[in-house]
């Protein structure tokens, strides 16, 4: 399957005005042309230029960090080698970047200790600064040895964003009624199905199958790790699939494309939030005979159109899953979780295990 292809945008018209909060700590935007999105939202995002990306992630109350990367965007470039830290900071309509130092963690609370990546420094780390224009649409980067780089402002879409379902498939979400599942929210003006925070499963059970999922992820910028959009798409309702903001991060088992507490995805495909996401799964169940497991459930998984599991061997159920013995047919379950995730375009295709 091919990357998944980037295209040069303008972002939205932003407002300055914040929605309520979600939580008493942290507030939730679901709409990307919310006119009440905070400022920092028109600078989150991706920004490229030949040999080199960068993913800006947003912290909140102004405060960012930037992942620079060697070769070009995840999925699109990068090698999974060299990384560079910026933190900036919104002032005067325009974002500063300084090179990253001092005591961090990955994934602090405060933005001057925050890291997002594991080991910090990070492999490859060079002391690199940097702007992004008062319109959000390019950034400058200037490096150790005084020369100055141009990238635009990209936002990519999966290469199986709006895929048609095969013949031989069943339609479980269209926009048109939520009579496939239990549980979740038909928007009538947004033809979207929403979780409001609470699991939402499939009627039917099944047992092996490929499948097409499009999610987007909520904007939280002063939540942290598992506070984030945190969500899952389980498999028979045995097997999660993380689905979270860990745009810009590591990649790990409890974040985005992540087989939860088994397998990190081999690149972290995540998008930034409030923009249109897509999982494609191939899922073969556990094989049973009589009271005993045989063989373990596999799955190819594809984030964004780009491979991160290639036929990974499941050994063993995940947390949230429902009793039953693995190998047993069981329905498809979208997490919850007190998080306001919202799907698209969901569709399956049974298949021989």
């Amino acid at each position: 399957m091919n990357l998944a292809r980037m295209a040069l945008a303008l972002l939205f018209t932003i407002g300055l005005s914040s929605l309520s909060a979600a939580s008493t700590t942290t507030k939730v935007w679901t709409d990307p042309n919310d006119g009440s999105l905070p400022n920092d939202f028109k600078f989150q995002g991706e920004y490229a230029a030949t040999g080199v990306g960068v993913q800006v992630i947003a912290l909140g109350k102004g405060a960012f960090q930037a992942v620079v990367y060697q070769g070009g965007l995840p999925g699109s470039g990068w090698t999974g080698d060299a990384r560079s830290l910026m933190s900036g900071q919104l002032k005067k309509k325009k974002v500063t970047f300084q090179a990253a130092e001092g005591p961090r963690s990955y994934l602090a609370a405060q933005p001057e200790s925050f890291s997002a990546t594991q080991q910090f420094p990070p492999k490859g780390h060079i002391a690199i600064s940097g702007s992004i224009n008062r319109r959000g649409r390019s950034m400058t980067l200037m490096l150790p040895d005084g020369t100055s780089l141009a990238l635009k402002k990209v936002i990519r879409e999966s290469a199986t964003l709006n895929l048609a379902p095969s013949e031989n498939a069943t339609i479980l979400f269209d926009g048109q009624d939520t009579q496939s599942f239990s549980g979740g929210r038909l928007d009538q003006e947004t033809k979207l199905l929403n979780t409001d925070g609470n699991d939402i499963r499939t009627r039917q059970s099944y047992q092996s199958y490929r499948m097409h999922l499009e999610f987007m992820l909520p904007f939280r910028p002063e939540a942290r790790g598992q506070g984030r959009g945190n969500s899952g798409f389980y498999q028979v309702d045995h097997y999660e699939v993380q689905i979270l903001d860990s745009f810009g991060l590591e990649g790990l088992d409890n974040e985005c494309g992540g087989v939860y507490t088994k397998a990190s995805p081999k690149t972290n495909m995540c998008f930034p939030p409030l923009q249109w996401q897509t999982y494609d799964v191939v899922f073969r169940n556990a094989v049973r005979d009589g009271d005993h497991k045989i063989s373990n459930a596999q799955i190819t998984l594809y984030h964004n159109g780009v491979l991160i599991h290639d036929n990974l061997e499941i050994t063993g159920t995940t947390g949230g899953s429902r009793p039953g013995p693995e190998g047993t047919p069981g329905p498809i379950k979208l997490q919850g979780h007190g998080n306001p995730l919202q799907f698209r375009n969901i569709w399956i295709a049974e298949i021989n295990p």
